[in-house]
């Protein structure tokens, strides 16, 4: 279950250009945790809304630059601002109450994450379609440019979560499954 719930992480990750997501999300968050919670899970210690800001300048130089290979012309800009507009992770709901997760039982527990993760696909969703169109609008030049940024950003991403999520050694890469999953 950890194996599938670990790749639906990151495919949100990958499809959201989740490098940015995480900063712009802990930067509107009403409630940040302390710095000491960040150690250990891919962020710096320090304060979370800085380190917010830094990414979302990141982000924004990788569009710059990203822009600036594909060679937008006007003609493509609005389906470019579309996309851009699309992949912004836009503000983070709050966490919810601890305590009174604790009141609810299992099955209303599971429900609450289901929704979460219904809300989560409509926002995929919404994201692909403006990657669909925006692609449409590109030349099959601008499309092998297109391609190949993305799988150097998803193979960073990749790497970045391995190490946030403690993988340790060989035998926890990303999509191995558990020996006890082969047994039947």
């Amino acid at each position: 279950m950890k194996t599938l719930q670990r790749k639906f992480c990151m495919a949100l990750a990958v499809i959201s250009l989740g490098v940015a997501s995480a900063g712009s999300a802990l930067a509107q968050s009403s409630a940040p945790a302390p710095a000491s919670a960040h150690a250990g899970h891919g962020q710096p210690p320090g304060d979370p809304a800085k380190w917010a800001e830094k990414m979302k300048e990141r982000m924004a130089k990788h569009q710059a630059e990203l822009h600036d290979k594909l060679k937008i012309t006007a003609a493509q800009e609005p389906a470019w601002k579309t996309f851009i507009d699309a992949m912004n992770p836009g503000t983070m709901p709050a966490r919810p109450d601890r305590k009174e997760m604790e009141k609810l039982t299992t099955p209303e527990r599971m429900e609450k994450g289901l929704e979460k993760m219904k809300e989560h696909l409509a926002k995929m969703q919404t994201r692909l379609t403006a990657l669909k169109t925006f692609y449409a609008v590109l030349t099959p030049e601008q499309q092998k440019i297109f391609d190949e940024s993305h799988r150097r950003m998803a193979s960073h991403m990749r790497e970045r979560m391995g190490k946030s999520m403690g993988e340790h050694g060989p035998e926890h890469k990303m999509g191995d499954r558990p020996a006890m999953m082969d047994k039947k």
